[in-house]
């Protein structure tokens, strides 16, 4: 290796070590473990980790993203995207079976069935992608009130439990348990 330590080994305040971190990224990437790539650049095993890792917002510093991102793996997302709902439209007009399209997209079979049978139109049967798409964009806010908010009768007692004992344990009024040793709130 061609890299060199620099012979000023106080400590560089501001100044970014910028052939420190190409020399760490370029072991990282060989296969040196980190640990070791840090002793061969003379830095510190924490600033190997965050030049690999990125760091959180600190009162001082900025977030910083990780050097070395990670793309996402190519596959199955739970949802279908606007451009796999137009080739399944297209596909279908082809007059291309199911299982075909899903091996296509890599998708279940299940899951192109479903959208086909959900998504088409109620008079004339067919697929419409954009019209699916905002279909789908529409279902997935779910505007729904929570469980304890909705029930009256539970809202005040766990709030009580919440504040009183530090940690839920009556979740509700029609609770028959008792708790001799718990303290009550009044």
């Amino acid at each position: 290796m061609d890299f060199e330590i620099r012979r000023d080994r106080s400590p560089q305040g501001a100044r970014r070590l910028v052939r420190e971190r190409a020399a760490y990224l370029d072991l990282v990437r060989k296969g040196v473990s980190s640990r070791e790539a840090c002793r061969i650049v003379g830095v510190n095993y924490r600033t190997g980790k965050r030049w690999r890792n990125g760091h959180h917002q600190t009162r001082h510093n900025r977030a910083v993203p990780p050097i070395t991102s990670v793309a996402p793996p190519p596959g199955p997302w739970r949802y279908l995207r606007e451009d796999e709902r137009i080739h399944i439209a297209d596909r279908h007009r082809e007059k291309a079976s199911i299982r075909q399209i899903a091996a296509e997209l890599g998708r279940a079979a299940s899951t192109i069935s479903r959208e086909l049978r959900r998504n088409a139109h109620p008079d004339s049967g067919d697929y419409r992608p954009h019209a699916a798409q905002a279909r789908a964009d529409a279902r997935r806010p779910r505007p729904k009130t929570g469980k304890i908010a909705a029930n009256p009768c539970c809202a005040r007692p766990s709030r009580q439990a919440w504040t009183c004992d530090g940690a839920r344990n009556r979740s509700c009024d029609g609770y028959g348990g008792t708790f001799p040793t718990a303290r009550r709130c009044t």
